[in-house]
């Protein structure tokens, strides 16, 4: 992981207490450790729109599988899958949370290791 994540406080500190929290592998809890000690916060008004982050629509590819797949991350308490929201802290956001088009992340998921890439970002 070469670039510093962009977050705004908020997704930060949600981040950080979601590991707190034991909420990922310990492999997921190695990589954010190092991503969050390193990351860019910025206020919300001055986050990229190519970041991903809660309320955007974000479009990726997983390599892995070679499929494409359109997310809407919004927070926790507004995730609704029937609605195609779901959470900031499922997975797959968590994974990409604070990347920006064009990265190419690789993962430990809990089924195993994936390749993802951030194809598309637009704010919902």
């Amino acid at each position: 992981m070469s670039k510093n994540v962009i977050l705004t406080t908020g997704i930060y500190d949600m981040i950080k207490d979601h590991v707190r929290r034991n909420k990922v592998t310990k492999q997921e809890e190695e990589l954010l450790v190092l991503e969050l000690k390193d990351a860019e916060q910025v206020y919300r008004r001055d986050l990229p729109n190519d970041i991903v982050t809660v309320n955007r629509r974000v479009k990726i590819k997983d390599h892995t599988v070679n499929k494409e797949k359109e997310y809407m991350f919004v927070s926790s308490n507004k995730a609704n899958n029937k609605k195609g929201k779901t959470s900031i802290l499922c997975d797959v956001a968590v994974a990409t949370v604070g990347r920006q088009v064009g990265d190419i992340i690789n993962w430990p998921f809990k089924d195993g290791e994936r390749k993802l890439e951030i194809l598309k970002v637009e704010n919902i």
